[in-house]
């Protein structure tokens, strides 16, 4: 189960199904599809004060990982972790790369989710590693994505 939680009502609306199936594809393309996790949009000001308290860095950032990784007892399935979005930063990053908010938070949930299933791009070797598989999901996902609103039409 993927569970999206959103505290701050004045934040833009971000497609919440699309954060879904960019979880679910990134989960399946690892083999992990079993796996839950929760996904908390936020602000700026929330997430830097994450990234001070658990990074020690004193600014916002765009999407934090914390793994878990435990069996939930109720459900019998594994726990990977929290993703966190900006979406005051999402949407500024947006915008750069040409993407719409809705793009840009997927494609962060999806290189957050890469985060707990263990990829990490503090090396070359591995940076290219994930930066391919991530631009890979991301691909599919918006692919499926217009399929979906195609056929909804």
């Amino acid at each position: 189960m993927i569970e999206i939680q959103k505290q701050f009502p004045d934040l833009p609306e971000v497609d919440e199904a699309l954060l879904t199936l960019a979880i679910e594809t990134a989960l399946q393309r690892c083999g992990q599809e079993d796996s839950d996790l929760t996904l908390r949009l936020t602000s700026d000001a929330e997430i830097q004060e994450l990234n001070r308290t658990y990074r020690d860095e004193p600014k916002p950032t765009d999407v934090l990982s914390f793994n878990q990784d435990f069996t939930d007892p109720e459900t019998g399935r594994l726990y990977r972790g929290d993703l966190i979005i900006s979406v005051e930063t999402a949407s500024m990053q947006a915008a750069e790369q040409g993407h719409n908010l809705d793009e840009e938070c997927a494609f962060l949930a999806i290189h957050g989710t890469l985060h707990l299933l263990g990829y990490d791009h503090y090396d070359p070797e591995e940076k290219a590693e994930m930066w391919a598989l991530q631009d890979l999901i991301f691909n599919d996902v918006i692919e499926r994505h217009n399929s979906i609103k195609r056929e909804n039409k």
